[in-house]
């Protein structure tokens, strides 16, 4: 089935899971159409523009000290950073205690070429102080330094510890655009290896497919106020080092989805990449893998993490799936 009909049959529904039907969306808010109309007055679109654009922005990322350390999270979180496998890790916790929390690890956004950013930061405190959970940070290098050869088998190896050590509790990985790439390269890699599942992944605005190469998506890249193709295509490749760029712990989306967790997906339609959200559903649901989409009308690329009306909606289901 082509994308155009699975998201026909969607209907736009805010929550489609399989035989439970879901009213339709609303229209987008106008908090929302007045921030699609901020974020295209903004330089992230420029530097998405051209491979050039790029390759200048990885030049100049390379002249500046890393910046990566959390702001102050507030009251009610504690932060503490340690090293594993020679990346720093930050865990959060409530303040009052560790001791029977569930745990979520957060793999930020970023295109593979840049790191965490304060908004970052802030959807983790929140996690943390709402939810009630232990967040783990890990601080993966970025490409072109280091390529998905190596930093899907550590992300998952980190992932496999962090499962060995919470025994009981409940574990839910999250990530956002090239995070949740990574998330679920990394799930797929535990799952080939026989290793445990987490209990879920939640994926926003996944980067499931490093070739952009849909037809639809010329169209869509010209309603995007966030992206575009070339500078996604160029990030890809940087990433991508020696392996094709379709293999999959570049373009997770070519990979099995066979005895995945569950997941919780979140794209919106004003984003170039949400057809590879569709059909990441649609392909695990088909196996048997429990998926909810959220596809939200006129929703730019990360909207689940933006000041918003639908950001904040989805906020309070990711932070009820993560308690």
């Amino acid at each position: 089935m082509s994308v155009a009909k699975i998201v026909s049959s969607l209907q736009f529904c805010p929550a489609v899971r399989a035989g439970a039907p879901s009213p339709r969306d609303p229209a987008p808010s106008l908090q929302s159409r007045c921030f699609n109309l901020l974020l295209r007055r903004m330089p992230f679109k420029a530097q998405l523009a051209s491979a050039e654009a790029v390759q200048a922005h990885v030049q100049k990322l390379a002249l500046q000290p890393a910046s990566f350390e959390p702001p102050n999270l507030g009251r009610g979180v504690e932060v503490t950073l340690t090293k594993m496998g020679g990346w720093p890790v930050y865990y959060t916790a409530p303040s009052s205690g560790h001791e029977g929390r569930n745990y979520v690890m957060f793999l930020h956004g970023g295109g593979y070429i840049n790191e965490i950013v304060p908004a970052h930061w802030r959807f983790v405190g929140r996690m943390t102080r709402k939810a009630r959970v232990v967040c783990v940070v890990p601080i993966y290098p970025l490409a072109p330094r280091v390529t998905a050869r190596d930093t899907v088998p550590a992300t998952a190896e980190l992932l496999r510890m962090l499962l060995e050590d919470a025994g009981s509790a409940k574990v839910t990985i999250v990530g956002n655009s090239a995070g949740a790439g990574l998330a679920l390269a990394a799930c797929q890699w535990l799952r080939d290896r026989g290793h445990r599942q987490p209990d879920r992944m939640v994926l926003i605005s996944p980067a499931a497919d490093a070739s952009v190469s849909r037809p639809e998506q010329m169209a869509i890249a010209a309603r995007d106020p966030v992206q575009d193709i070339p500078g996604i295509v160029e990030a890809g490749r940087l990433y991508a080092g020696e392996l094709e760029v379709g293999h999959p712990f570049v373009s997770p989306l070519n990979g099995a989805f066979r005895s995945l967790a569950p997941m919780l997906i979140f794209a919106g339609t004003r984003d170039l990449l949400y057809p590879d959200s569709v059909d990441l559903a649609a392909r695990a649901r088909a196996i048997g893998v429990p998926v909810e989409l959220h596809l939200r009308r006129e929703q730019p690329h990360n909207y689940a993490l933006m000041p918003t009306p639908e950001g904040r909606e989805a906020r309070r289901i990711i932070l009820k799936a993560v308690a």
